[in-house]
């Protein structure tokens, strides 16, 4: 960041005069700063009780200004996550890049008409940063809201087979629905067991079809397996699948459901792009 500092010269008959001699003292003959003149309109000052106690105001008005700005660039930099050296292309003010801003400054008449008294146009500054606070912490909830539903909802669609959704994993053909003996489940059974569950599975329980199981899905440890059998063998093929350390996964195939998570997932995320 380039340093700036504000100086308050003491004055010449004019501001031009005053300009010109601290130009000389700091530029002309031995370069130690580039000086921009800050423009700040005459203000309305009042007498000098009115500044003496507006300086307490102006003291606390401006650590408030410094800390909701401070905030402000802090979120920016939290929203931008894995694009973090893009903020201060993002940090503009008035549209502009902070060092055009400061050293180009102009007054604002509009949001701060200089007829107004001193005092007025502090309470106006404290007004809008104090809108800006609340609109800041209003959006940093609802995008902290979303982004946390989704990172659920992307945590639920990704990890071990043993906690995370199935639902895009499966395929409708690979269960045996709407049967009122049968039913098809699902098993995790750890890649060094494969041989072992190709043995056993169908002698697990008394009713499990032979042939019905096929490997549906794989990851680094464990594959997600398939196997039908008939309804009352349910707890007898559980009991006895978790003996032989083989996982039964509850999951019941409902297109519905799997439909509306998906469309969540992309609702989710299509409203985290807008807040972004």
């Amino acid at each position: 960041m380039t340093e700036f500092w504000l100086i308050s010269a003491p004055g010449e008959k004019t501001c031009q005069q005053t300009w010109d001699k601290m130009m000389a003292a700091t530029t002309r003959t031995n370069n130690l700063s580039t000086n921009h003149k800050f423009s700040i309109p005459d203000l309305k000052v009042g007498t000098l009780d009115v500044l003496v106690g507006l300086s307490d105001e102006l003291a606390k008005l401006d650590s408030f200004v410094e800390s909701v700005v401070k905030k402000v660039a802090q979120y920016m930099a939290d929203v931008l996550e894995d694009s973090r050296d893009k903020v201060q292309e993002n940090l503009l003010a008035n549209g502009v890049d902070l060092v055009t801003y400061i050293t180009r400054f102009q007054w604002d008449m509009a949001k701060y008409p200089i007829k107004q008294s001193l005092k007025n146009i502090s309470e106006i500054i404290s007004k809008q940063v104090t809108q800006i606070d609340n609109d800041l912490k209003a959006r940093a909830s609802a995008y902290n809201n979303l982004k946390g539903n989704l990172q659920n909802l992307e945590r639920k669609n990704a990890g071990s087979l043993l906690t995370r959704s199935l639902a895009d994993i499966v395929k409708k053909d690979d269960f045996v629905l709407d049967s009122e003996y049968l039913i098809t489940m699902l098993v995790v059974v750890p890649k060094v067991s494969y041989a072992d569950w190709q043995k056993t599975y169908e002698t697990l329980a008394e009713m499990v079809v032979p042939r019905s199981s096929n490997l549906l899905f794989e990851d680094h440890d464990s594959g997600l397996f398939s196997v039908t059998l008939f309804r009352k063998a349910i707890d007898d093929f559980k009991h006895k699948a978790r003996e032989s350390k083989f996982t039964v996964r509850d999951f019941q195939y409902n297109e519905e459901e799997m439909k509306a998570d998906k469309e969540e997932m992309t609702r989710l995320s299509t409203d985290k792009k807008k807040q972004f």
